[in-house]
């Protein structure tokens, strides 16, 4: 026969069990078959391939003007006596298609503005449509298509530039972008503020920039934070594949590096 303080505290603990499994539902929590996703890691480079063997720019096709490797990066410089304008170095290893893409990347000089493109195309002179008239010198590696953007002062760096083309910047940084046939990009959600984005990017020093294009979207990261992804559902636009190349840009004196290149095909 149990007391009433036994009672008691038999449906104490009964209730202590149910509100536990209230809170805390089967498969979560303690034993548990989720668990967090391993952190991130930029140099795991396992399935990966080298762009740049850190010597030579064996792979690579550009101006000598221009471009050099120093210190085990791709180097690229323009100077008020030697003007690069906007040119380009790029890789000989193919045009991917669905893809990862790691490299670091470092400006120097205020008006330095460079990036990544990806799924590009060389073009004639008069194709380009829209931004700073290429040096018609380095005629020969015009490129127009989807860029990782990125500039000194960290006004653009993240976003998605199309460059060589009308639409020209499409995702803001922090922006989640959406376009389709005959209608105006749509901003579908923001990743965050561009002001608070920016502040995750060093001025003057090496960056992680890390690209996944997928289908019709793409990821911008830098850093390890997302900076901005456009879903390009327009087929007259849409570049299915293409080259990549690293490009300089800026006037007066100005300097672009690249190490650790490294692509994944998906």
């Amino acid at each position: 026969m149990f007391s009433r303080s036994s009672a008691a505290a038999t449906i104490a603990g009964i209730s202590v069990v149910v509100l536990a499994a209230i809170a805390q539902p089967p498969g979560r929590g303690g034993g548990s078959r989720f668990s967090q996703p391993d952190p991130i890691n930029f140099d795991d480079h396992a399935g990966w391939q080298s762009m740049f063997d850190g010597a030579t720019l064996k792979g690579w096709d550009g101006s000598p003007d221009v471009w050099r490797v120093e210190n085990g990066a791709i180097v690229g410089e323009s100077s008020q006596e030697k003007p690069a304008g906007t040119t380009y170095i790029i890789w000989q290893g193919g045009e991917p298609k669905n893809f990862e893409l790691k490299a670091e990347i470092k400006l120097e000089g205020t008006n330095a503005n460079s990036g990544i493109q990806y799924r590009s195309a060389r073009v004639a002179p008069g194709q380009i449509q829209g931004g700073p008239t290429p040096n018609p010198k380095f005629a020969k590696w015009n490129l127009k298509g989807y860029q990782a953007d990125f500039d000194f002062a960290n006004r653009y760096s993240g976003q998605l530039y199309e460059q060589g083309t009308s639409r020209g910047i499409i995702a803001w940084r922090g922006q989640v972008v959406r376009a389709e046939q005959g209608k105006q990009p749509r901003l579908l959600s923001t990743l965050g503020d561009s002001d608070a984005l920016k502040e995750y990017i060093k001025v003057g020093d090496w960056n992680q920039m890390h690209i996944i294009a997928r289908g019709n979207m793409l990821l911008h990261m830098l850093n390890g934070h997302a900076m901005a992804i456009f879903i390009d559902d327009d087929p007259t636009m849409a570049a299915a594949q293409g080259v990549i190349g690293l490009q300089i840009e800026g006037g007066g004196n100005v300097k672009v590096s690249f190490r650790n290149l490294w692509m994944k095909n998906l």
